[in-house]
């Protein structure tokens, strides 16, 4: 049986196929607070030739402008794919409340995979993390956009 994706995942995937149409790596991001999306952002390091231009880094400035303060508790994050480690740090020292994720990283994640950041002794917040919500339209925009690209 499937169930539909919460609207914050499908927001993310949409985002994240506007990175893809945009010649980026298909990767979407979504902060919520109170039930309510608070910022919603694509990849664009490329467009704005910024190696931390990732989704969640985005989606993260934009929050704290918006809110007007460093401190995103009490706010949930929904990302396409699972943060890399630069992204993981930032979701700690901004001390968001909850990961939702997509697909895995095997390659370049920070949170199940590679460094596992919040299971370091030194991190300072552990967000709870739920992982897979999406994985196979993630997984799949991925693939198409790395595939595309290899011809």
């Amino acid at each position: 049986m499937s169930f539909p994706l919460p609207d914050p995942m499908r927001q993310a995937l949409a985002a994240a196929r506007e990175a893809a149409e945009a010649g980026e790596v298909p990767v979407g991001a979504v902060l919520m607070l109170d039930g309510k999306v608070i910022a919603r952002a694509a990849n664009a390091t490329r467009t704005d030739n910024d190696p931390t231009a990732h989704a969640e880094m985005r989606v993260i400035r934009e929050g704290a402008r918006l809110l007007g303060q460093e401190r995103l508790g009490g706010c949930d994050l929904w990302v396409t794919l699972e943060p890399c480690a630069m992204c993981a740090g930032a979701i700690a020292h901004a001390r968001i409340a909850r990961v939702y994720y997509a697909a895995s990283d095997p390659k370049g994640g920070g949170v199940e995979h590679g460094a596992r950041v919040f299971e370091h002794p030194t991190c300072h917040h552990r967000p709870e993390i739920y992982s897979g919500l999406g994985e196979g339209e993630a997984g799949d925009l991925l693939r198409g956009f790395f595939a595309a690209r290899r011809k």
